[in-house]
């Protein structure tokens, strides 16, 4: 019998309507239901900068409890000029610090990259996969989720709309739902 988990999820989209957000939503209830999901907001944090460090802001602290809690983390991301989008990388660097304290390091993670465009944020993707090896996270290889979306791509209720891309979603955590068990035991 599988453990309960919880997972963070942390997209890297502030826009309220962002596909991204939708995306990891859909992917939450297509995953094993022994995952639990906490979408964790990075829009209130405050740029990261050391001089903090001795007195963190009041999200910075909640942000990084949030993150200790969590068992594992899902990041699902757009890509802005062939790369994360800066409150993302905002958000890893203030749960990497201070120096030493990283709340990331072991927690097991999954990238999905989602896009309006062609290669479906395929920089982002593997842009992000680097900042996660230098935290200590291990990163499910496979399956690689670079996500074409569009208006279409959601039903009316924010589920994927087509049979295909739900099954592939589906992949997606329950080999990620592995991917956990797999380094927590």
């Amino acid at each position: 019998m599988a453990t309960n988990r919880t997972v963070a999820v942390v997209v890297g989209s502030l826009r309220k309507d962002s596909y991204n957000r939708k995306l990891g939503k859909a992917l939450a209830d297509l995953a094993p239901k022994h995952l639990s999901f906490d979408f964790v907001d990075i829009g209130a944090l405050q740029l990261y900068n050391q001089d903090l460090d001795a007195a963190p802001t009041a999200e910075w602290t909640a942000f990084r409890e949030r993150i200790k809690k969590a068992d594992a983390v899902l990041f699902v991301t757009p890509e802005y000029n062939r790369s994360v989008p800066g409150v993302l990388k905002n958000a890893i660097d203030v749960g990497s610090r201070p120096y030493g304290a990283s709340v990331w390091s072991k927690k097991p993670a999954a990238v999905v990259s989602s896009s309006i465009g062609g290669i479906s944020g395929f920089g982002a993707n593997h842009h992000l996969r680097q900042s996660l090896v230098f935290l200590d996270m291990p990163t499910m290889d496979q399956p690689e989720a670079y996500i074409h979306v569009s208006d279409k791509f959601f039903d009316a209720e924010g589920k994927i709309a087509d049979e295909r891309s739900r099954g592939f979603g589906q992949t997606i955590m329950t080999s990620f739902a592995t991917w956990i068990q797999t380094h927590l035991g």
